[in-house]
């Protein structure tokens, strides 16, 4: 039986493919460019902090620059390396914070905020929009379907709900009563503990192996409960100390999260309907999310950079007991409720993440005290910080599992 005969056009073809893959980019090559990148940003960056610590007390001046440009350094590292990833944003949380502290001028100059004194500030300008602008973008990532599920799975819905609006608000309350903070920073620990979820808690969740269908729908409805809960949380737990006005802080509310967040959901309902580019609309419309909740945190911080550095180490640790307190009680209430794994991570992160730019932008807006602004102002990056690393080890462990099983 006669051989088959090669084609003419085999042999150039054979050559034709190796040479495309002589030309394509090696992907262990191109992994190990970003893994020197990232290591080179990091550790330029963590020895100019160093330094600038060294220079503090002899120039403090170009200490501050130093460590400005080292933090910036180290924070862009993160973006090159796939598993550091996940904490990018907690990094340039942070980055923006840094500059809020050692450079205020850098949002004060740009009109973020109507005081360039010294003097307390009785609000920023810009916040109630940012904030809009990321409760927008929260709400077009909603959809009708996500309040359904209340009526499929309505016992974690409202595990998750009462645990939010009662230990939260009780820790900050409890915490700044045993550290004896002022009673202007323990108004600030009190509000945060009284407002909802954090727009970042679905990520954290997603990242932990939570449920993360759960987390959007408890971040949804303690969001929308939020004009009512919070002044009252507020009027209960610090009514005694300060005047609460109850309904200009429920307006507040409303207006800068409730109607943002339907007119998200409204705005995706629509763009689901039209049969237009639902996804990518969703993740622009993430990115300002988070470029919002980026200056957020850094107007925070430029209003109050004297009260923060003054404040020191007990408020760092007020924050870090609520924030972590939080997550311990919300597990483990979730747990004692019958609740699954899944369902307990997701609840723990939704309680112990909170809306920390709601929070500053009512002591600014409603309270018109800056001083309980502080509190916020160190909860939002410091939350991102701890949520990222739980996440991580909660991701870690049902892998380890997973393998073992």
């Amino acid at each position: 039986m006669p051989q088959p005969q090669e084609s003419e056009h085999s042999l150039p073809k054979e050559t034709k493919t190796k040479s495309d893959h002589r030309h394509q980019p090696n992907p262990k090559r191109t992994r190990g460019s970003l893994d020197f990148a990232m290591l080179w940003l990091l550790v330029v960056g963590s020895s100019l902090i160093l330094l600038s610590i060294a220079l503090s007390f002899q120039s403090p001046s170009l200490a501050r620059w130093l460590s400005a440009v080292g933090i910036v350094l180290a924070s862009l590292s993160f973006a090159f390396h796939t598993h550091m990833r996940t904490y990018a944003f907690a990094s340039w949380v942070i980055c923006v914070v840094a500059m809020g502290i050692l450079f205020p001028r850098l949002f004060l100059d740009l009109g973020l905020s109507p005081n360039t004194g010294s003097g307390p500030s009785h609000g920023v300008k810009l916040l109630p929009y940012l904030i809009q602008v990321a409760m927008f973008g929260m709400g077009a990532t909603l959809t009708f379907g996500d309040f359904a599920r209340i009526l499929q799975t309505p016992w974690p819905v409202a595990v998750g709900f009462v645990l939010q609006f009662s230990c939260m608000p009780l820790l900050g309350w409890s915490v700044s009563t045993a550290l004896q903070l002022p009673p202007e920073i323990a108004l600030g620990v009190i509000l945060i503990g009284s407002c909802p979820g954090g727009v970042a808690s679905n990520v954290i969740t997603y990242l932990a192996k939570g449920n993360v269908a759960l987390s959007v729908t408890m971040t949804a409805c303690t969001t929308l409960a939020a004009p009512v809960m919070t002044p009252l949380m507020m009027y209960l737990l610090a009514g005694k100390s300060i005047p609460i006005n109850y309904w200009e802080m429920m307006v507040s509310i409303f207006m800068t999260v409730f109607v943002p967040v339907v007119a998200g959901l409204i705005c995706n309902v629509i763009l689901t309907q039209l049969q237009m580019a639902t996804k990518r609309a969703e993740q622009t419309l993430a990115m300002l999310s988070m470029l919002a909740i980026c200056l957020v945190c850094g107007v925070i911080a430029s209003n109050s950079a004297d009260a923060i550095r003054s404040a020191g180490l007990i408020l760092v640790l007020a924050v870090l007991l609520h924030n972590n307190l939080g997550y311990l009680l919300g597990y483990w209430g979730a747990k004692l409720a019958g609740c699954n794994e899944a369902d307990s991570r997701t609840i723990a992160i939704e309680v112990g993440l909170q809306n920390g730019g709601m929070a500053a932008n009512l002591a600014t807006t409603v309270i018109k005290n800056a001083s309980a602004a502080v509190a916020p102002a160190l909860f939002g990056p410091l939350m991102n910080v701890t949520g990222s690393v739980l996440a991580a080890w909660w991701s870690k462990k049902t892998s380890t599992s997973g393998n073992e099983a």
